[in-house]
């Protein structure tokens, strides 16, 4: 009987000791809390003027537009189709292989024989040579690379085909001017190595202003040695141009007939699309 009210004398005790550390404890948080907010408030304070000194066009919150350009879906495949592509096959394709395969030498026959090299090397101040040439031909076979991996699968199957035919050209080319296995080996190797990292540059540069545009035509194509900032913005509006005129291209038409015109590089009214009439092909995609 006595031990009733004496449990819950003692329980009460208990609860009301620890309900006062439980608030003991809260209070002590919050102190913590709100020193270190008026702690940061005043060191962030402190360093506003020093920031805005020393890195004042670094902190601007304002973002560089960039052109969104419609997205395309991704191609549905079967299983049997992603097994094979897996281990390093294509699979069946919207289009012929072999047609595509057509389209792609065509597109490269674009960008040798429908280019003045020489306008370029003049506006560009670029020595007549065979590595000027490749700087020149890289540039656009990139656009139509870029053009080309809109079109899903089969435009990326294309686009092993647009490198491959523009390396067998280069290297057709070095035999004829007579240069050696062993230095004609060495050039490729120097030739690849600039091609993958200028697709890098590039990409970088598209879809960026157009100052990293003309950082990665200065280290690109004009290997560093680019004194004049005009040739440098000649060359800018002549990729975006380019690019805007590509695109409005029909992949359908680029899939099967690989017919790429190019605009002037210098012309009066750069910001005007021209139109391009549809390439005529027969039943057969030829």
């Amino acid at each position: 009987m006595y031990r009733r009210p004496l449990q819950s004398a003692v329980r009460q005790l208990l609860n009301a000791s620890a309900s006062r550390a439980v608030l003991g404890k809260v209070i002590v948080q919050a102190a913590c809390q709100s020193r270190a907010v008026v702690a940061c408030r005043i060191t962030a304070d402190a360093w506003v003027p020093k920031l805005a000194q020393c890195r004042f066009l670094h902190i601007t919150r304002e973002l560089c537009t960039v052109k969104e350009t419609a997205q395309t879906t991704e191609e549905e495949v079967g299983a049997f189709t992603k097994l094979i592509e897996a281990m390093g096959f294509t699979g069946p394709l919207k289009y012929n292989k072999w047609k595509i395969k057509i389209a792609a030498l065509r597109m490269y026959t674009c960008c040798v024989e429908r280019i003045n090299y020489d306008e370029f090397f003049e506006k560009c101040s670029l020595p007549d040579t065979l590595n000027s040439w490749f700087l020149v031909a890289q540039l656009h076979v990139w656009m139509c690379l870029v053009r080309m991996r809109q079109e899903g699968r089969a435009g990326k199957y294309m686009c092993r085909y647009i490198v491959h035919s523009m390396w067998e050209d280069v290297e057709q080319r070095s035999k004829i001017m007579g240069i050696d296995a062993i230095h004609r080996k060495e050039s490729m190797k120097v030739m690849t190595e600039t091609f993958y990292a200028a697709l890098f540059g590039y990409d970088e540069g598209i879809l960026s202003d157009d100052c990293v545009l003309a950082a990665a035509l200065w280290r690109n194509m004009f290997n560093r040695q680019c004194e004049d900032p005009r040739q440098l913005e000649m060359m800018v509006e002549y990729v975006r141009k380019q690019m805007q005129f590509i695109d409005a291209l029909d992949g359908e038409d680029l899939l099967l007939t690989g017919e790429v015109k190019w605009r002037p590089l210098v012309e009066e009214n750069a910001q005007s699309i021209l139109k391009v009439p549809s390439p005529t092909y027969n039943d057969a995609g030829l």
